[in-house]
């Protein structure tokens, strides 16, 4: 279905499709194994052109959703794995984006790399400097901080406004999925982690109703995304995941329909995670090492 020398990569189909990189990885192997792809000169792998004689059942009719896959416009294609090479430096430093480098690193237009930006200074991952060039900030113990303490202003505000407005199910799912977390605490994943707070400080507070409140939210929960990388290189840094008896405490709160304590304990919930958050960060400004872009300097 992919053009012969589209290229595909680890970070990029990870994202897509919501996983590590080691299966992603590994299913590029098996796809070069069987002859579909090669390894490119650059990073990833390209697209092959089709065998003569291929299978009828590699050329059947694609499905409807593999169709919506390939079409997606071309900004989404790359996103992902930009968002993830920049999450993934922001630990070691602030990094200034070069939209021309960007749209020429990946042979796309500029206005392709002017989305990708975009795109990135609405999840709250960029933002201008006072020469209105893109950069993205380090999570320095500062900025951590001020986003935490942003988050615990707003957040209790929005879980207020929200918890009228849950569907009656939504309850009994927050906690047969924190109850499976727990029971398995000690060897919990990194995507299991993600979805856990995705579940808590993203779906359930956007029953809020309140749009304007949920836009100023967006920029402080930058720090959501981050974790989708320091989740996946660090999810047992702790014994056992701390923030899921805190999560479980919420929830209770909400179920006895005590909505102020569950506000505060949400509120007490981001104070003490800033200091959690700064630890995987310093593990993984220790233990590892990004390879240099052409389209990100570091600053500083």
């Amino acid at each position: 279905m992919l053009k012969p020398g589209a290229r595909l990569t680890e970070s990029a189909i990870a994202g897509q499709f919501g996983i590590s990189r080691a299966p992603a990885r590994r299913a590029l192997a098996e796809l070069e194994g069987i002859g579909l792809v090669v390894k490119s000169a650059g990073r990833g792998y390209t697209v092959r052109a089709p065998v003569k004689g291929a299978s009828a059942a590699r050329a059947a009719a694609p499905k409807e959703e593999d169709i919506r896959l390939i079409s997606r416009s071309s900004w989404e294609r790359i996103y992902a794995e930009v968002e993830d090479e920049i999450v993934g430096r922001i630990s070691f430093a602030s990094w200034r984006v070069n939209e021309a480098e960007l749209a020429r690193y990946y042979h796309v237009s500029r206005t392709v790399a002017r989305d990708v930006v975009a795109r990135l200074q609405q999840r709250g991952i960029v933002r201008k400097d006072e020469r209105s060039r893109w950069y993205a900030p380090a999570l320095t113990a500062e900025h951590v901080g001020e986003l935490y303490e942003l988050r615990s202003i707003l957040e209790p505000v929005a879980l207020t406004k929200a918890a009228p407005n849950l569907p009656p199910d939504f309850l009994a799912g927050m906690r047969a999925h924190l109850e499976d977390a727990i029971a398995q605490a000690e060897a919990i994943e990194g995507p299991t982690l993600d979805r856990l707070e995705e579940e808590m400080h993203v779906t359930l507070l956007q029953y809020c109703g309140n749009r304007t409140l949920m836009q100023a939210i967006t920029l402080p929960q930058s720090l959501l995304i981050a974790h989708h990388f320091l989740y996946r290189w660090t999810p047992r840094l702790f014994n056992t995941e701390p923030f899921l008896p805190e999560h479980m405490k919420i929830l209770q709160h909400l179920e006895a329909g005590d909505i102020h304590g569950a506000a505060t304990a949400l509120e007490h919930h981001l104070k003490v995670s800033a200091g959690r958050a700064l630890a995987r960060v310093d593990v993984i400004r220790r233990e590892f090492h990004a390879e240099s872009l052409p389209y990100l300097e570091r600053l500083g």
